[in-house]
């Protein structure tokens, strides 16, 4: 197995995109942790410390990878989350394949670095995760 590259940590309720997920970024030398929900992931961030993080939108509620990406990006200073603001949020969305509805990164409304569309492109999340890290 590739040296270690970096710790991912994956928050999303779907066994199987977590799988889908995982298996190109272990391939490629990086280790992958897995939450089920937004209240799950957000306490394995300040368990596990990870180098990035892949949120989905839609969990346990329609909106609950938004509030994971706005608690962790938190302006307050004295958020619980605060130590953790700069990790990297690559969000997972299916949104603009199945509405009309298009959005991206933002920093006061929806503050993640970057979106990938499912279904996923392995060698894209491989790409866009690499990038990401290197910006570290």
């Amino acid at each position: 197995m590739a040296k270690d590259k970096g710790h991912i940590l994956v928050i999303d309720d779907d066994p199987d995109m977590v799988v889908a997920l995982s298996m190109p970024l272990e391939a490629n030398g990086y280790k992958v942790s897995h939450a089920a929900n937004g209240s799950l992931g957000l306490k394995m961030v300040k368990d596990l410390k990870p180098d990035l993080i892949i949120l989905d939108v839609m969990m346990e509620t329609a909106t609950a990878g938004f509030q994971v990406s706005l608690a962790l990006r938190s302006v307050d200073p004295e958020s619980e989350y605060a130590a953790y603001k700069g990790i990297p949020i690559v969000m997972l969305t299916s949104i603009h394949s199945t509405t009309p509805l298009r959005f991206g990164p933002d920093q006061d409304y929806l503050p993640v670095d970057a979106f990938i569309d499912k279904p996923v492109d392995p060698d894209k999340l491989v790409a866009q995760v690499a990038a990401l890290l290197a910006k570290q």
